[in-house]
């Protein structure tokens, strides 16, 4: 078996990852540009959890190895990620009403 095939079978190529970081560098230096203009919070907020999930999909998909796993295994994980996303948007608005009493 050739290295390009054992790589191939193991889960991808140095390319492949390559690709990946620069796309979560793109992602991230888009983030940081979204800090330096003044944007509507909601629309912030939400632009930078939508940024935020790409990430994540990313690294998980390609770093952790899951999109070379069996399908339980990401059944498994996705809606784990799913559940802290629904948490976080419960707990937004609360925090956002403590941000206006200490106003």
């Amino acid at each position: 078996m050739t290295a390009h095939a054992e790589a191939q079978a193991h889960g991808g190529t140095t390319r492949l990852f390559v690709w990946v970081w620069i796309w979560l560098v793109a992602i991230t230096g888009i983030e940081v540009f979204l800090a330096y203009i003044h944007l509507a919070p909601v629309t912030m907020l939400f632009l930078l959890i939508s940024l935020s999930v790409v990430k994540a999909a990313l690294i998980m998909s390609y770093f952790m190895h899951l999109r070379f796993e069996k399908l339980s295994l990401v059944l498994f994980l996705v809606p784990a990620l799913v559940f802290c996303i629904c948490m976080m948007a419960i707990f937004f608005p609360d925090a956002v009403r403590l941000l206006h009493l200490r106003q």
